[in-house]
């Protein structure tokens, strides 16, 4: 970190609007297939936004581009894109949208809301390390989501139901 750089230990220095650099951000998820294949992909963050107010209340949200998907493999990749998984046509777009945040030291915030996938919602909550320099704020995460609580249970024999999501999200202040 460097001299300019500071983190998140109260949510004072983040009083205001902040709005997602995409092209600075970033979505990678990790999955097994037949138990041992390691699978790796991406999707593009298309929008988000931050409001923290005067009284530590935290909202915002960051949408991803359901049919960015991409695993370096273009059969997987289209079938993903199906009714078995995202159905794109459908359903564009995977919304976290915050209703909350709360430092929790070094650096650290856990956020909580929502995450919509397949047009389902479920609570989720991100424990983020926050890094700030001058009027950008990068949030770096990882969390493990089983995917058939969204209605994604479509595996060959062997495929796992749970994908490690890791997203850095860089923001700067509107």
């Amino acid at each position: 970190m460097t001299q300019t750089e500071s983190t998140a230990d109260d949510l004072s220095q983040f009083v205001g609007d902040w709005t997602l650099n995409p092209d600075q951000s970033s979505v990678t998820f990790r999955t097994k297939a037949m138990w041992v294949l390691p699978v790796k992909g991406t999707m593009k963050a298309l929008s988000g936004e931050a409001h923290v107010g005067a009284d530590a209340a935290v909202s915002g949200s960051l949408v991803l581009d359901a049919a960015s998907v991409d695993t370096k493999n273009k059969k997987r990749d289209i079938h993903l894109r199906t009714k078995d998984f995202f159905e794109v046509e459908t359903y564009p777009t995977l919304t976290f949208t915050a209703t909350g945040g709360r430092p929790t030291g070094d650096g650290e915030v856990d956020v909580t809301g929502e995450l919509t996938v397949h047009g389902q919602s479920r609570p989720v909550t991100l424990h983020a390390k926050v890094a700030v320099s001058g009027n950008t704020a990068t949030l770096s995460t990882q969390v493990d989501i089983d995917r058939s609580e969204w209605g994604l249970k479509w595996a060959k024999m062997g495929s796992g139901l749970k994908n490690q999501v890791e997203i850095e999200a860089q923001f700067n202040r509107s």
